[in-house]
């Protein structure tokens, strides 16, 4: 069986969720979310893309329904022992197994909580879910139950996301030694995925995201590939992975000839994000990170090329992005607690110049501040 964390670390957890749910008077939770069920029993997969949902319940049953493909899968990842597998067919409905499972657990006419915010449960299932629960017990969304126990990251953990943030420095030296004029984006991410793997890590919860020229401007991945011209900005924004845990880096690095505004750009990033370093500590809320972010470039000038919100919390997450909750935006009241992981990225957007500049690093929340995972230096790179 391929777990990746001890019996006492998965019984730890589980003792946990269950006491949240007698905490907020749940009888049951669903799990639609495949974060929580891979941080709650090792399962790991894909297979969330069709209906499928873990099963746990106050006296600490856990059922998975799944599809035939995914059996296996459960039965090699994780400590599941009752798996049930829901037939594919025309018009099948799993919501049918699942009042089985439920009547099973001697749940009809109790409070069960499900978690809606998820890839895993799509409207169209999640309307069906709902109607096939009318009547039969009250149900409350409860996204977030599991998701504010997992943004605390154990001593096991740790382990992990280290070695993501060697893996993601690893990856920055590949870029380092290919970014030059001439050379193809696709050739840079396939040196920086090289060594990743080769390292023993994984596949990223989403694409990197590279650009030059015009596309350094873009935070988000299209499959357009460029050429790095004499005189380039490259924008690459990528993730270490390692058993789904990310550490995330953010750079622009310029190629030839700087313009004179890219220095103050990158000048004003490192400044901001050493001002959001000094306020990542215990007890501060991750809003007032943001408006740290958001004062620092507004007096510099760059309110207009700042972004709304400047950074996320990173874990183990899958497919389709590497963001966890919570998100560093203005007035959002998490207070920040010991073992937070963050990603804190400044990114500056200059578009009536067509310039970028982006600077991100992840952070792990310690007893008394914080520590910046990665080793590389911050300064701006000129190849």
């Amino acid at each position: 069986m391929g777990l990746h964390f001890s019996d006492k670390e998965f019984s730890n957890r589980k003792s946990k969720v269950i006491q949240k749910m007698k905490d907020q008077n749940i009888d049951a939770l669903l799990m639609f979310r495949q974060e929580s069920m891979y941080w709650l029993t090792g399962y790991d997969t894909f297979g969330y893309v069709f209906f499928q949902t873990l099963i746990l319940d106050q006296k600490g049953n856990v059922i998975l329904l799944t599809r035939a493909p995914d059996l296996r899968q459960a039965q090699n990842t994780s400590n599941i022992n009752d798996i049930r597998i829901w037939i594919d067919k025309d018009n099948s409905k799993p919501t049918d197994d699942l009042r089985i499972i439920l009547n099973e657990l001697n749940l009809k006419g109790k409070r069960i909580g499900i978690e809606y915010e998820a890839y895993g449960l799509t409207g169209k299932n999640a309307l069906t879910l709902n109607k096939s629960l009318e009547n039969y017990c009250s149900i409350e969304d409860k996204s977030e139950l599991i998701n504010k126990l997992r943004v605390i990251k154990s001593k096991e953990e740790f382990n992990y996301v280290r070695k993501a943030a060697e893996l993601a420095d690893n990856a920055l030296n590949e870029v380092w030694k290919y970014a030059k004029a001439g050379i193809s984006e696709s050739k840079i991410l396939a040196e920086m995925n090289r060594v990743i793997f080769e390292g023993g890590g994984d596949y990223p919860a989403n694409e990197f995201i590279i650009g030059s020229g015009k596309n350094a401007l873009l935070c988000r991945y299209q499959a357009e590939k460029q050429i790095l011209k004499k005189d380039d900005q490259l924008s690459i924004e990528w993730a270490g992975t390692f058993r789904h845990y990310h550490s995330a880096m953010f750079r622009t690095i310029l190629i030839g000839k700087a313009d004179p505004k890219h220095h103050k750009m990158h000048e004003a990033c490192v400044e901001a994000l050493i001002n959001c370093e000094n306020k990542l500590k215990p007890g501060n809320k991750v809003g007032e990170v943001f408006d740290v972010h958001a004062k620092t470039f507004d007096d510099l000038g760059y309110n207009k090329a700042r972004m709304n919100a400047c950074g996320y919390s990173l874990g183990a997450t899958f497919s389709p992005n590497w963001m966890d909750w919570p998100m560093l935006y203005t007035g959002n009241p998490y207070v920040i607690q010991p073992g937070n992981v963050f990603f804190m990225h400044m990114i500056l957007m200059d578009s009536d110049n067509e310039l970028a500049m982006n600077l991100g690093e992840t952070y792990l929340v310690t007893e008394n501040g914080n520590e910046r995972l990665g080793k590389q230096k911050l300064d701006l790179v000129i190849l």
